[in-house]
């Protein structure tokens, strides 16, 4: 039978209603990991996996793991999955789209064994919106994870890493013991949507993904001198607010320069109230670029404008390390299944595109082949409340990534 016959994409779509209607209110998704909300999701996914018989386990850094298994016990084992986590105030389909079409493969072959065994994966905080840090359970796995440095990693309201995992059964510096799963495994798959405009501009319905960008993100902390607001001449300050501000002008134009994308998406003053000088300045700065020239090109500069906007506003200059990982390509082989079952089911001409955000995959490419499968979003809009795909463009992606993983099975 064929694989887009064989997933039920309409179930798919259900669950991922249920998931929306369990963890969003009026703002939109509010699955921020190691919260509340986040645990109501995981409870749901192992509801879905008990009800095709299939028990859930989570492994040393917070990835939620269930295993089919298949006729041949010696081919390596096909992943599928994604993450459940969401930013605060996000969609309803960015990493729930794969990991609700990975149970739905999972379902598919529950009452007829697959050829070889599937393994659902939810990776734990992908989208590292409390501390900063992306791909912590995919990245614990590939260990490629410095916990020394997750472990101090701070939230909005001042609390370690450490501390808040804890609370969740995890303990951090125990994190990468569960790269140990990676034995007996063969081959990572992923559904996602695109989060940018790019295939709904093409009218693509569904493309396979060559790999994703790089990414640099790091803290720029300035200190200066806090003051009086009315009493100190502007020719004698030390603005840590005013170094921060002049270098995020900077950093958004580098694009222009080294191609990629640059964003300064946060900036804390303190002691942050509008009658003192900002006596220091705290600037998170996030370098994204397919080429590897590119992207160290981007943080030369971007470091070199740090200095000198310091050096120009009287103040001192630290970078703070967050994240980091190379342009990733993903594997040859598996694109060009991709391509084959996109065209396949869609009928279209093949289109391939480069993920400028960044997934799971990425790291578990490092350990194993990896593909992933997009479909468009509608306005390119995502991170938001008003993130959507059409209906019938999620159904497309929904069976090509159903006969993906009944190809690779095949294999």
């Amino acid at each position: 039978m064929n694989g887009a016959a064989r997933i039920d994409a309409e179930r798919v779509i259900t669950d991922l209603g249920e998931l929306a209607r369990r963890t969003s209110d009026e703002r939109g998704s509010q699955r921020l990991c190691w919260t509340e909300a986040w645990s109501d999701a995981r409870n749901l996914l192992c509801e879905l996996l008990a009800e095709i018989g299939l028990e859930a386990e989570t492994d040393e850094a917070g990835n939620l793991w269930a295993r089919l298994d298949g006729e041949d016990p010696k081919p390596g084992a096909v992943v599928v999955g994604s993450h459940v986590d969401s930013v605060p105030d996000g969609g309803p389909l960015d990493g729930a789209l794969g990991v609700m079409a990975a149970i739905g493969v999972l379902r598919a072959y529950a009452d007829q064994a697959p050829p070889r065994s599937l393994v659902f994966v939810d990776w734990a905080d992908e989208e590292g919106a409390r501390f900063g840090l992306s791909l912590f359970g995919s990245s614990a796995f590939a260990d490629t994870l410095d916990t020394s440095a997750a472990a101090e990693l701070r939230d909005s309201d001042g609390r370690t890493m450490r501390e808040v995992l804890a609370e969740n059964g995890v303990e951090i510096e125990r994190a990468h013991e569960c790269a140990a799963r990676r034995e007996g495994l063969a081959a990572y798959l992923e559904l996602h949507i695109e989060q940018g405009p790019v295939l709904e501009a093409e009218g693509v319905t569904v493309a396979p993904v060559t790999g994703c960008q790089g990414i640099e993100r790091l803290r720029f902390n300035f200190t200066g001198q806090t003051a009086h607001a009315g009493t100190t001449p502007m020719t004698m300050r030390r603005d840590a607010g005013v170094a921060a501000a002049a270098l995020a002008v900077r950093i958004a134009e580098l694009p222009a320069d080294h191609g990629g994308v640059a964003t300064t998406g946060e900036l804390r003053l303190e002691p942050g109230i509008s009658t003192a000088v900002a006596g220091t300045s705290h600037l998170t700065c996030d370098l994204r670029n397919p080429e590897v020239d590119g992207l160290s090109a981007m943080l030369h500069d971007a470091r070199g404008a740090a200095r000198g906007s310091a050096s120009a506003h009287g103040c001192e200059v630290a970078e703070e390390p967050i994240f980091r990982i190379a342009p990733t390509a993903f594997d040859p082989d598996l694109v060009a299944a991709a391509k084959e079952v996109c065209q396949g089911v869609t009928g279209d001409d093949a289109f391939t595109i480069t993920s400028g955000a960044l997934h799971d995959a990425a790291s578990a490419s490092g350990v194993m082949p990896a593909a992933m499968i997009f479909c468009p979003s509608r306005g390119g809009l995502s991170h938001t409340v008003d993130e959507d795909t059409c209906h019938d463009d999620l159904c497309a992606a929904i069976e090509c990534f159903g006969a993906l993983v009944e190809t690779v099975l095949a294999k």
